[in-house]
């Protein structure tokens, strides 16, 4: 509809204006109904070229638009604003529309196909994922699923950082454990892991336990004195667990990358080759570093330190230089806020490849920290990650469905407050109860029914003209303006938002409204508006991971 209106306001302003090709069109929905179903500031963006009054160019536009069924009524508003008022059968083929497209409705070709990487999640292999974890976790499957429904070919990837410092502060953790130590005992490593899972890890070991994650199956050779077996059995271990999390919270990856492999494969030292071939290196004080102010960053920064290891930013240029050169001309990062000094650190070694990478690439989505509160009081302690509230509490105590929506429901840069006595709640408080109650409510009326819903395409709609049957169906009209918005600009919560101010409005809709009264024509009518509303409370709910149940 958006589209349509467009086309006519562009059929009648192209007679006011020499050149169209610069114009762009905005049409917005306006706040009140009382201002229309659409409205577009265009007269007042030609007042200055034109040398003319707003309000006269927008009866102008007005005057020039080509005869229509789509619109009903134009208004002028304000200093120029033009408001579009839809013509009944306009707003009712929505219904129509949405019962024939189904699970289809609100997908577009926008992508056409292009491929696109998401890396999220990518938690160190050092312990159970925590809700931090969790909230890159929903964010991020999120983003593919947004990318997928708007024509991207998406590869979804999670990335292991199992090399440097705290996979060996890991390493020793686990041999202190497997060697009786505790962690109260003064012997205990200063940066050890000190989560019970630590002792498990350690029971497994001597055991002579075998693990399987993803690519790879670890057998413990039991010897602590084997501290390499100790490192490779304890990332697989905790790899393994981190798959647990992540199929209890229903997200899966197509591809999983090891920083590891980087340097076996000669990947690192081939990059910082090529850096150093590409003259933007030099050597100080016994350091090589990468002059990324060449690029924008505020100083340069150290490559290889002095005592001849690399620094951590090193191996993530060599991965993105990889994930370049598999063909994925977009990335995106869902990462923790944490990540952003790295960004233009990343961004400037890639430049200075000169392999033809783009500026700013790649994409980043930064989240901010989670809170977790009951009965209000912050949560801060899991006594197994010891330090942490892991991704599995939350599920164990709320469920997937209320877990993913709650972490995604927020745009990822404001903090998050994650209140486990609301998600638990099955009142209207809760909002995903409350969507997930209006799905669950419609599927009761039909039930009762009893009716084929695929009858209900080509039922006459001309009833349907309430005050609550046309915000209805005005709200069904504006998901695929959502799911487009929403993928533009990486915002998941934007979907979350949208289906709350949807089953509001189906709630108001239900609470004053009888469904299957004696008049056939109206019955059918106002069956084929809720089961529309079903498909695309079901749709958006898809969207973001989340069920939607026929019964509460």
């Amino acid at each position: 509809m958006k589209q349509t209106i467009t086309e006519l306001i562009l059929q009648a302003v192209t007679p006011l204006v020499a050149d169209t090709s610069s114009l762009h069109i905005i049409l917005e929905r306006p706040k009140s109904a009382e201002h229309g179903d659409f409205a577009t500031n265009i007269a007042m963006q030609l007042a200055k070229p034109l040398k003319q009054n707003p309000r006269m160019i927008a009866q102008q536009i007005i005057d020039g638009l080509p005869a229509n069924q789509v619109i009903s009524k134009v208004e002028i508003a304000g200093a120029g604003f033009i408001n579009f008022f839809l013509s009944a059968d306009s707003k009712q083929a929505i219904v129509h529309d949405i019962l024939k497209q189904t699970d289809q409705f609100g997908r577009n070709p926008a992508g056409q196909g292009e491929k696109v990487q998401v890396e999220f999640v990518s938690a160190n292999p050092t312990g159970p994922l925590h809700v931090g974890h969790g909230r890159g976790a929903a964010v991020g499957d999120c983003l593919c699923r947004l990318l997928a429904a708007n024509g991207w070919e998406v590869t979804r990837e999670f990335y292991y950082n199992d090399a440097g410092a705290q996979i060996d502060n890991l390493t020793k953790s686990v041999l202190a454990r497997a060697q009786g130590i505790t962690p109260d005992d003064a012997s205990f490593p200063e940066d050890g892991y000190r989560g019970d899972y630590i002792l498990e890890i350690a029971e497994a070991f001597l055991a002579k336990a075998t693990v399987t994650a993803d690519d790879m199956q670890v057998t413990a050779s039991g010897d602590v004195n084997d501290t390499e077996s100790i490192r490779k059995f304890a990332v697989a271990y905790l790899r393994h667990e981190q798959d647990l999390d992540l199929q209890a919270f229903q997200i899966k990856f197509d591809v999983f990358s090891l920083e590891s492999a980087l340097y076996t494969e000669g990947k690192v030292d081939n990059t910082v080759q090529s850096l150093i071939a590409s003259g933007h290196t030099y050597e100080q004080d016994d350091a090589l570093w990468l002059r990324t102010t060449d690029f924008g960053d505020d100083k340069d920064r150290v490559m290889r330190k002095k005592e001849g290891g690399y620094t951590y930013f090193v191996p993530d240029v060599a991965y993105h230089r990889e994930k370049w050169q598999r063909g994925f001309k977009r990335v995106i990062n869902e990462q923790g806020a944490d990540h952003h000094s790295t960004i233009t650190r990343v961004r400037a070694g890639l430049q200075a490849l000169n392999v033809g990478i783009p500026q700013g690439w790649p994409e980043y989505v930064l989240h901010q920290m989670v809170t977790v509160m009951r009965g209000g009081e912050e949560v801060k302690l899991s006594k197994r990650a010891g330090s942490y509230v892991t991704l599995r509490d939350l599920i164990e105590e709320v469920g997937c469905d209320a877990t993913r929506y709650f972490l995604a429901a927020r745009s990822p840069d404001s903090q998050l407050v994650f209140d486990i006595d609301l998600a638990r709640a099955q009142t209207n408080d809760n909002p995903v109860y409350y969507i997930q109650y209006a799905h669950a409510r419609i599927c009761s009326v039909l039930t009762q029914w009893g009716g084929d819903v695929g009858s209900l395409t080509t039922t006459d709609l001309s009833p349907l003209n309430s005050a609550a049957e046309t915000t209805l169906m005005q709200a069904l009209g504006q998901y695929p303006e959502v799911v487009s918005s929403a993928c533009q600009a990486l915002a998941p919560h934007m979907v979350a938002n949208y289906l709350k101010e949807l089953a509001s409005a189906l709630h108001s809709y239900y609470n004053d409204t009888k469904f299957l009264v004696d008049d056939a024509q109206v019955k059918l009518a106002r069956l084929s508006l809720i089961t529309a509303t079903r498909v695309v409370l079901r749709n958006g709910l898809s969207l973001l991971g989340v069920s939607a149940p026929d019964k509460m």
